[in-house]
Formats: C-alpha cells, structure tokens, sequence
C-alpha cells in the first residue's frame, strides 16, 4: 500500500465519523462504517451496520449544538472521544464513546451516555 492508500489515523477517522454524522452525510457514513460494524449503547444492543443507520444516524436534527471535547486514542486501533451537546427541547449533557478503527473504517462503537451538565 502507497503513502497515498494509506489509512486515515485512527483519530481522523472518527472525527469524520462524527462531521458525517452531524451533516448527515450518508454515502460518507457508510464509507467509514465497516461491513461488520457493530454499534452498542445504553439503548441499543449491539446493533449491526444497516439497523445503526435505520435506527441511530438519522437522529442529528435533535442537537442544538454539538462539540467534541476530546478525541483521543487510547490503543490499538481505539479512540476515546468525549462530547458535549445541547438539544432541541432543552438540556446539556456529555457523553463518552470507545471507538474501533480498522482498516481506515470503524469496526465498533460503543457509547457511554453522561449526565445533564450546566451550559458551559
């Protein structure tokens, strides 16, 4: 594999996970998602690829706003991010995910959901 083939980092991967999310960049989302993705958190119990972008991904019109606060990788191929939002209806909270890269794509995502924070 050339320099140019080579894989996004880890990190850049997941920030792209999260832009194409956000902007609700479908065809973007199922480039980053490998076939065998599989996503999981406190509602949603290890979820294959087609039932995350059913169920999860057409869910970004509920934030107000949304930032990521760290992005960081914690091991082979894993990234520990943690996020702060406001939604539509009221209310700020944060959460914190682990996510899998491999192969330039996400393999799995597992969410942490945080409490209500103040704004700020």
């Amino acid at each position: 594999m050339s320099a140019a083939e080579a894989p996004l980092p880890a990190v850049e991967v997941v920030r792209s996970l999260f832009a194409a999310y956000l902007a609700q960049d479908r065809p973007a989302m199922e480039r980053l998602l490998a076939d065998d993705f599989v996503f999981t958190s406190p509602h949603d119990d290890h979820l294959g690829k087609d039932a995350f972008l059913t169920r999860c991904f057409p869910t970004a019109d509920r934030f107000r706003s949304y930032e990521l606060l760290d992005t960081v990788p914690v091991g082979d191929g894993e990234v520990f991010v943690r996020y702060a939002y406001e939604l539509v209806g009221g209310g700020h909270h944060r959460n914190v995910e682990v996510l899998t890269v491999r192969d330039g794509r996400i393999a799995e995502t597992q969410v942490y959901f945080g409490g209500s924070f103040p704004p700020g």
